[in-house]
């Protein structure tokens, strides 16, 4: 997948026109504090909390590091329960073995659970070019479905907008697409799900064909593993004949016993809850029980060349909480779409550009969204350390992406270490730079020419000092006898 250009905005520039969105840093800041408020009082009800990060962290690192093994035996169990698997090496060919089997049971409309994955590869939108329609079913997928928008956080993909804005996207746009919303829908919580549930209902009823992912997949029996708040994804699992899910290959777990540490960690760090209200765990095909047709769609689509790289590999081990995003303050006050990709916040700081390279200009300026105060590492249920994997990719970025401006900042670089390897060349600097401080007037500069423009434009630059440490300390300790 190296070099893919996901033809969006930098980072810089997206997060620029978010943060002067005051309603969208509202939406943000009252959601985020809810849901981190919550997490952190039932991690604290634990008092191995610890130990169950590192057991989670161990079993993923190990799964990885064996994964060629895990998925082959996965691909055995899934058969021998009556499924299928099929191999997909890139979102290209996810998407036509999806498509194809979907034209085989002769639908034009499928019905979905929450999925990550296939948000990554865009599968709607190659089924929509097929003439297939894809529903999503939770609703806050919904609600960004109906709008035409962009999913904006992991966990809760509408974090961005409020009931009053839900309330008026159902109004308008649900008529066009099924059951129309109530025309005297209020904002209150209750009558928005039960315009949902209605709007739903006839999509369960009548649908022959489900796609889903999976949060995890268990390589000793084949099984897949879903877990939810709302039941829509149960009604996908269960209704229809035929089951298609995308899973990405880092997904899997060796064993039916492993689910145990993750289904502590999990609703926990994402939703704040002790255990989820729906945990669906599909093993094969079951005759008058369930879809009579199974297909696992296990999908690479750079996850190989993540893993060859001994640093970023630890990004693989994420298992989709959405905890960094709810700590982070500069997914707080950007928000998700700032980022460009499916994958927000810190996790997809360090996620996407793996996924996808660091050669064009909006991969590589993911690693670059972040303070690296390392909340998010303080908060991930897998001790993913996030801000050494973006500093490693900051480097990597470096080293990758050798422009004009990369060599003037190296020429740059050379010129200060000649100066700050001397301390009377360095002395010589400070009083230079002393006259600059009193030109100034001790203000901060507001904006250097270009190219210097490029870290003004981000940040105010600090007049130099009308006087440096060195000059005073001569003025006052030089021949006093104060040798402190």
């Amino acid at each position: 997948m190296s070099g893919v250009d996901l033809g969006m905005p930098t980072f810089p520039d997206a997060a620029h026109r978010a943060v002067r969105d005051a309603q969208l840093r509202h939406n943000l800041g009252r959601a985020t504090s809810t849901i981190r408020n919550k997490r952190a009082a039932v991690v604290d009800e634990l008092d191995d909390w610890e130990q169950l990060r590192a057991s989670g962290a161990a079993i993923k690192a190990h799964t990885l590091s064996r994964l060629d093994t895990y998925l082959e035996r996965f691909e055995s169990a899934v058969t021998a329960a009556g499924g299928t698997v099929h191999w997909a090496r890139d979102a290209a060919e996810a998407n036509r073995i999806v498509t194809e089997l979907v034209r085989e049971t002769g639908e034009t409309e499928a019905v979905k659970v929450k999925s990550m994955a296939t948000q990554e590869i865009g599968l709607n939108e190659a089924l929509a070019s097929a003439g297939i329609s894809a529903w999503e079913t939770d609703l806050a997928e919904l609600i960004v479905q109906l709008d035409e928008d962009r999913p904006s956080h992991i966990l809760v993909p509408a974090i961005h907008r409020n009931r009053s804005e839900i309330r008026e996207i159902f109004r308008r746009e649900m008529a066009g697409s099924g059951t129309p919303a109530p025309a005297d829908l209020t904002d209150d919580p209750v009558q928005l799900a039960e315009a949902a549930r209605h709007h739903l209902r006839d999509k369960f009823l009548r649908a022959n064909v489900a796609i889903s992912g999976a949060n995890f997949a268990v390589a000793e029996t084949g099984s897949l593993v879903v877990v939810e708040s709302e039941g829509n994804g149960r009604m996908c699992l269960t209704m229809p004949d035929n089951l298609i899910s995308v899973v990405g290959i880092e997904k899997l777990v060796p064993s039916w016993r492993d689910l145990e540490v993750f289904l502590q960690l999990l609703p926990r760090s994402s939703t704040g809850e002790r255990m989820n209200p729906y945990t669906s765990v599909l093993s094969g095909v079951t005759e008058g029980d369930g879809p009579s047709n199974f297909h696992v769609v296990l999908l690479d689509n750079g996850r190989s060349e993540a893993l060859a790289d001994e640093v970023g590999s630890q990004a693989l081990r994420c298992i989709r909480c959405s905890a960094c995003l709810n700590v982070c303050p500069v997914y707080e006050r950007a928000g998700g779409h700032a980022y460009g990709s499916v994958y927000p916040g810190p996790i997809g700081a360090v996620l996407t550009p793996q996924l996808y390279g660091v050669e064009s200009e909006d991969t590589a300026s993911l690693p670059y969204a972040s303070t690296l105060c390392g909340a998010c590492y303080d908060v991930c249920p897998v001790a993913i350390e996030i801000p050494e994997l973006l500093v490693h990719l900051r480097n990597r970025t470096t080293r990758e992406r050798k422009g004009w401006f990369d060599r003037l900042t190296g020429t740059a670089m050379r010129g200060l270490g000649w100066v700050f390897g001397d301390s009377k060349r360095l002395g010589r600097a400070q009083r230079i730079a002393s006259l600059g401080g009193r030109l100034f007037g001790g203000r901060g500069i507001g904006r250097l020419p270009w190219p210097m423009s490029r870290w003004t434009d981000a940040r105010d630059a600090p007049a130099p000092a009308a006087e440096s440490f060195r000059q005073w300390w001569e003025r006052n300790r030089t021949g006093s006898g104060d040798e402190r």
